[in-house]
């Protein structure tokens, strides 16, 4: 159902303007990763997959991360980890489909505005934060970002302002990361962008996060929550957001919490 186009770089895929099954099923999940979706223990993993997994004709999956699409191909790999329906990676830079040969293949037509609001800023970035005090900046080359390890310790806050006069943004999360993205660009906007071009009804998505990195989906107003062990920073921010529950639970278990709390489904349930 997802053409290929070929005036898109090898391996990109075009707009699925609401043709994908996704847009109808009765629950689409979109969550993060590390702490969130790979939270808790190991018997409340496993069970929240076993579940996904039981009601893939009306459960949707997306994993809105700041991993790349690499970590995400090997982690479903063996097929312990559930394979998502569609991937926001690195951060909101990155919107992709699955692919049979790339393992994941960018979207083409959501993902020109990400790439031309951050035209060829990389080298730009690196230059200018090259002496900012407590940042490292991590080996691997994304294409529409540059993110550094953070130590909260040594931090230099005139970061901020560097990365505002390039025209950029800087996030900060987990007290520990330092990711600079295209002006309005992270993963509330672009999972915004993707489920609006496969057609899902608000109503049907629980997203799921717990750093302050996920707060752009977590705000977007959808039915949302923030899993037990979830960054102070983060819940902070959140008050007044009355769409937002905020489990008791951490990672997995928070996730079906949720569900449970929303009653979204009432058969197998998590």
């Amino acid at each position: 159902m997802i053409r290929p186009v070929s005036s898109s770089p090898a391996g990109a895929k075009a707009s699925i303007a609401g043709t994908d099954p996704i847009a109808a099923k009765r629950l689409v999940l979109a969550t993060d990763l590390d702490g969130t979706f790979l939270g808790g223990s190991t018997a409340e993993r496993e069970q929240l997959y076993r579940w996904i997994e039981r009601n893939r004709d009306t459960v949707g999956l997306i994993f809105v991360t700041g991993r790349e699409v690499g970590f995400i191909r090997q982690l479903t790999s063996d097929g312990c980890v559930p394979r998502p329906d569609f991937v926001v990676a690195d951060v909101g830079t990155t919107i992709a489909a699955p692919d049979a040969e790339a393992g994941f293949a960018p979207i083409a037509a959501l993902e020109a505005e990400i790439a031309a609001r951050w035209g060829d800023a990389g080298a730009r970035v690196r230059t200018a934060l090259a002496d900012v005090g407590g940042l490292s900046l991590q080996p691997t080359d994304f294409r529409y970002r540059v993110s550094y390890d953070m130590n909260p310790d040594r931090f230099d806050q005139r970061a901020f302002g560097i990365v505002a006069d390039l025209g950029l943004d800087a996030l900060a999360s987990d007290n520990r990361f330092f990711d600079v993205l295209p002006r309005g660009i992270s993963k509330g906007p672009s999972l915004r962008r993707l489920l609006a071009d496969l057609g899902v009804p608000d109503q049907r998505v629980l997203v799921a996060g717990d750093t302050l990195n996920d707060l752009s989906m977590l705000a977007l107003g959808l039915p949302a929550v923030a899993v037990g062990n979830s960054e102070p920073a983060l819940l902070a921010q959140l008050s007044g957001h009355d769409h937002v529950h905020r489990a008791k639970a951490e990672g997995a278990a928070g996730i079906a919490e949720a569900i449970r709390r929303f009653g979204y489904l009432s058969h197998n349930a998590a």
